[in-house]
């Protein structure tokens, strides 16, 4: 490995410890849920779960779950749109 590239391993490896430099804007991910797959979008700064409780409430485990996984890393709408279901 060339000495260009560790500098760049590096600082990629810092880069990942300074959360406020990533802002997802678009992810799909698929949540491996106890009874059953889930995919789960964000796209334009809202959540999409396939399960039937997202589809019936707005927020679901799966979306909490990546929520609380990229804290620091969402835009504002995906962010807000689980924390006032909370506290209903």
């Amino acid at each position: 490995m060339h000495s260009g590239m560790i500098g760049k391993i590096e600082k990629g490896h810092r880069y990942a410890q300074e959360r406020e430099r990533f802002h997802f804007r678009e992810l799909s991910v698929t949540v491996h849920g106890n009874n059953d797959d889930h995919d789960v979008v964000l796209r334009d700064g809202h959540w999409n779960c396939a399960c039937d409780f997202f589809a019936h409430n707005g927020a679901c485990a799966h979306t909490i779950a990546l929520e609380t996984l990229l804290d620091g890393m969402l835009p504002a709408t995906a962010r807000e749109l689980t924390a006032p279901r909370l506290a209903s």
